[in-house]
Order: structure tokens, then sequence, then C-alpha cells
């Protein structure tokens, strides 16, 4: 019988998840976007943008604030992301 080392049966580490609020027109979710990608690059996650105006709900819940973004469900930043500290919180989930 083979015995696997405890790498090789781990299953893959889940990536971070953000999820970018925005809206068609938006220059600053525009920027957002940019800035998420940049810090992807150095730190992987999956991400989901999600058009605010494609739900009333979240229309009511995020349309004065966004860009908004979520890591794992909670709120990271809204207008602006910071990158360093976006980092800091994604090597954090890790």
């Amino acid at each position: 019988m083979e015995r696997k080392n405890a790498t090789e049966s781990a299953e893959p580490l889940a990536l971070p998840k953000i999820e970018l609020y925005t809206r068609v027109h938006c220059h600053l979710c525009e920027v957002a976007k940019t800035t998420l990608e940049r810090v992807r690059a150095e730190a992987p996650f999956e991400l989901e943008t999600i058009d605010v105006d494609s739900d009333p709900e979240l229309a009511a819940l995020y349309g004065m604030e966004v860009p908004v973004v979520l890591l794992d469900g909670k709120k990271v930043a809204k207008f602006r992301v910071d990158p360093a500290a976006l980092l800091r919180r994604l090597k954090g989930a890790s």
C-alpha cells in the first residue's frame, strides 16, 4: 500500500474572494478594478464584479458608496482601494 504525504493528500487552499460592487459609467469603479488587478498580480484572489444597478436591493445598499470592495464577505473599501492595505489583508487571509 502506497502512503501519501500530507502535501499530496491535502486539498488545494481556496483563494480569497473579492467582490467589487460597481456601476456603469463610474470612473472610481474603473480605477478600483485596475487597482484590484494590480494587487491580484501579487496576491491571487477570485474576483467577482457586480453591477449594483442590476438589483434594487444592491442599489439601495451600495448605490451611494460605489465602488465597494468586500473580501470574503467583509467590506474592506469604498470609493477608493488602498493597495497596500488590501495586500496586508490578503496576506493575512491566506
